[in-house]
Parts: structure tokens; C-alpha cells; sequence
């Protein structure tokens, strides 16, 4: 597996399933049920003849590939993820249905075009349109829209199989543990389906998740959503590291895009459903930080809690911010370098049995709580290939980790990620196959 090369779109289109007509309802009401999204179709793609990376304005990444976009795609400086609940009354087969006008509309977004046959401004004056047009004119800005699926999409909380599909859910896929020091809040937990939308101008990530929400309308509605900025780690050699908000270089280890033995070994699924194969674990968690409480510590207390130097990046234990740490080199009163409690010591893969993730994390604002605090941190998204992996970290960093004086994890969720889409299929398909 190489890395991502965004691609960019040819003239060529070739024909694909339209929305479903309950899509279009969804859509744009009965007055256009008759629209669909097969005519445009989707766009073929060939790879770029020249060296040069295109700009991440003009930036494509194809929907159908072997595994989903937006995993060891460049992480991208915009989110919009959101979580969903499917509707009571909802069938299989409307679940099917969705999928299917989901998969459309994906790959037609992340190829930079208008969903539907004709687009935001083009279609009858006496309906609405088919596009919700905020997006109308931006290039696709390197979009990447990546589906989940809970582990009550597959057995809801009164033990209801309303999909048929029990008996093929991972028996990783259930919900992750309440972890020491956990607040979470069940308003921002949970979901049976998750979109994942990233990209590189706000607008077009949003964009995606407005229009993949209205065409669910009627089938599936969302829980709870999150949007971030600044991404705070790279998943490419090619990006600079990315600071949280504490200041501090994030994800320094992290899993790079042209590591594909790394990815094999800790990302994409090999053990478990035929249905997963080449899929992984999303996992999301809400971290709220305590900004006004680590505005005030010491320079050196900072420092002293993640095991690095601000500026750097550097290991407390010497040399540069990709120098592996020492965790044995002592100093005065021969105390660690890098203390007991620091969070590179308890998260690094040497302290917990070679295990590592790739992180999509993102900084997020949202305003000020009630005291007149800011209600920000870390967006922290992470995909493994076993969500115990995750956990064991998690279980560590949970009960000794000196960061915990400054964060607050306050929304949990874990959904399983299938391969990628075939053309003329579907995200997920072979689970109801």
C-alpha cells in the first residue's frame, strides 16, 4: 500500500445507482422525486503525470478505493464529524437505501461536484434545490468523507436486532469502558452511524455533512456533531507537526501514510468479519481542556507533565523532537528526565506492549460554558485495528497520567469502519450481503 495521491478529476464520467426516491424526499420533497443523482454519475480518475502536489484547495482524493478516504489520506486542517441515530420505523432495506444514497452523494462531493442531477442552482423553481449550494464554486479542498457504523447500529439498548445483522457484529465493537476520570455526557456519546468529513476549507466539510443529514432526513437523524480546526497530528512525513492547544507538538509518533507496514500491522483490520477485512476502529473522544487553569502553571510544570520541550518538541531526555526518548537517563538526585507520571512516557508503544494508532485529531472552540470558561480542547480521533489496543493506552493514561489534572474526557464513541467502495456498490455492503 503507498501512500494517498490526491488525483485530479477527468472530463470522463461514468454512469452509477441514482438516490433512492425516498432520498430525494429527503431532498427536496415530492415535488422533484423524480430527480436523481445516476445522470452525472461518478468521475474516473487517473493519476497525476506530474511531480508537483497540487495545493490542498485543488486537492482530490477518490471515494472508491480499497480502504476509505480519510484514514492515511494527509490529514486535512478542517472537521465535521457528526454521529447518527437511525429512525424508529426504519427497515433493513431503508438502512440499505440510505447507504446507497450516502455512497453516491460522497463520492460525488469528494470529487469537488454538486450532489444530484442538477446541482444547487439548476434544478425546477418550484422545488428545492438538490444541492444545498454553500459549496458552489470551491474546488473539493482535498474532502474526504468516511462512514462508521456503532455498535447499537447492530443490537440497540433494549437488545433489538433491527437490522439482521447481530450475529455479524465484531465482538470488538462494543462499547468502550468508562475510564477512570471519565465525565462524559450522553448527549455527546454514542451513535449507530458515524460521518467523519474532513477537508481543508470549513465550508466544504460542513457542506458535506449538511447534505449527508438531509438525505437522511426521515431515516436517520444526528445525535451529536463536532467541528475542528487545526489538526493535531500529521499522518503524512510530508506535513510539519501540528500544536494543541496547550501549545504543545502532537502526535510527534504518530503513523504516517508511507508507512504501509505500519498500517497493516496496527490500522486495518486482517482478524475478525470477512465484512471488516481492510476496514478498522474509529474511535472519538471529546477532551475538554482546562485552559484557564494551565494558562497559569510554570513553564517548567508544562514541560514537566508531557515529557517534552514547548519549543521543540524535544525529548525532556535530549536531542530533537524526533529523537526516541530515554526514558532511563536520570538527572540531579537521579530522578528521571522524563518523569513517571509524563504523558510521553505512559502513551509511547514502548510502555504499552508495541501498541500504536493513527491520530486525526482536532482543536475545537465552541464558545464559553457557563462560568465564562472556554469550552475547547481535543477532538481526539483515532483508528486502530482492535479497539482494545485503544484501551489498554487509554487504561494507563487514565490512571497515571499527569495531564489528567488538565483535561476532562466528556464524550466517548467507537464504530467499526469498512473497506473501502467499490464503484457501483456502496459503503458497507458486504455486511448485508
Amino acid at each position: 500500500m503507498s501512500a494517498e495521491t490526491p488525483l485530479p478529476p477527468t472530463p470522463d464520467k461514468h454512469s452509477a445507482a441514482g438516490l433512492s426516491r425516498r432520498g430525494l424526499l429527503g431532498l427536496a420533497g415530492a415535488g422533484v422525486a423524480g430527480l436523481g443523482l445516476g445522470v452525472g454519475g461518478d468521475r474516473a480518475y487517473i493519476a497525476a503525470a506530474s511531480a508537483a502536489a497540487p495545493s490542498p484547495a485543488t486537492a482530490v482524493y477518490p471515494f472508491y478505493q480499497e480502504h476509505q478516504a480519510g484514514i492515511v489520506t494527509p490529514a486535512q486542517d478542517r472537521l465535521h464529524f457528526a454521529a447518527f441515530d437511525v429512525s424508529a420505523g426504519t427497515t433493513r432495506a431503508g438502512l440499505i437505501e440510505l447507504l446507497r444514497d450516502w455512497t453516491v452523494a460522497a463520492a460525488a462531493m469528494a470529487a469537488g461536484r454538486d450532489i444530484g442531477d442538477f446541482g444547487a442552482v439548476s434544478g425546477p423553481y418550484d422545488a428545492p434545490p438538490e444541492d444545498t449550494g454553500e459549496a458552489l464554486g470551491l474546488p473539493a479542498s482535498g474532502l474526504t468523507i468516511t462512514f462508521g457504523f456503532g455498535p447499537s447500529l447492530f443490537e440497540n439498548a433494549d437488545g433489538v436486532d433491527r437490522f439482521g445483522i447481530r450475529a455479524r457484529r465484531p465482538e470488538e465493537l462494543t462499547e468502550l469502558p468508562h475510564f477512570p476520570g471519565d465525565m462524559l455526557e450522553p448527549a455527546r456519546s454514542g451513535g449507530d452511524l458515524c460521518i467523519q468529513a474532513c477537508a481543508d476549507d470549513p465550508q466544504v466539510a460542513v457542506h458535506a455533512i449538511r447534505n449527508l443529514s438531509r438525505i437522511a432526513f426521515g431515516r436517520a437523524v444526528i445525535r451529536w456533531s463536532q467541528l475542528g480546526f487545526g489538526r493535531t497530528s500529521s499522518t503524512s512525513t510530508s506535513q510539519a507537526t501540528p500544536r494543541n492547544l496547550f501549545g504543545f507538538k502532537d502526535g510527534t509518533s504518530n503513523i504516517k501514510a508511507e508507512e504501509p507496514d505500519a498500517a497493516d500491522g496496527h490500522v486495518w483490520v486482517r482478524d475478525g468479519p470477512a465484512w471488516l477485512a481492510g476496514g478498522s476502529y474509529l474511535v472519538a473522544r471529546r477532551i475538554r481542556m482546562t485552559i484557564e487553569t494551565w494558562d497559569r502553571t510554570i513553564l517548567r510544570e508544562q514541560e514537566a507533565v508531557f515529557g517534552r520541550n514547548k519549543g521543540e518538541g524535544a525529548p525532556l531526555s535530549g536531542g530533537t523532537e524526533f529523537t526516541t526518548p530515554d526514558f532511563a537517563l536520570t538527572g540531579r538526585a537521579d530522578l528521571p528526565l522524563i518523569g513517571a507520571a509524563a504523558h510521553v512516557r505512559l502513551a509511547h508503544p514502548s510502555r504499552n506492549e508495541g501498541i500504536r494508532m493513527l491520530r486525526r485529531g482536532y482543536n475545537f472552540v465552541d464558545g464559553t460554558d457557563a462560568l465564562g470558561r472556554l469550552d475547547a480542547g481535543l477532538f481526539f480521533i483515532s483508528f486502530q485495528s482492535n479497539p482494545e489496543h485503544y484501551t489498554a493506552v487509554q487504561l494507563n493514561l487514565a490512571r497515571h497520567d499527569a495531564l489528567n489534572e488538565y483535561i476532562r474526557h466528556v464524550g466517548s464513541a467507537l464504530f467499526a469502519v469498512p473497506p473501502g467502495t467499490a464503484h457501483g456498490s456502496y459503503v458497507g455492503s458486504a455486511l448485508f450481503a
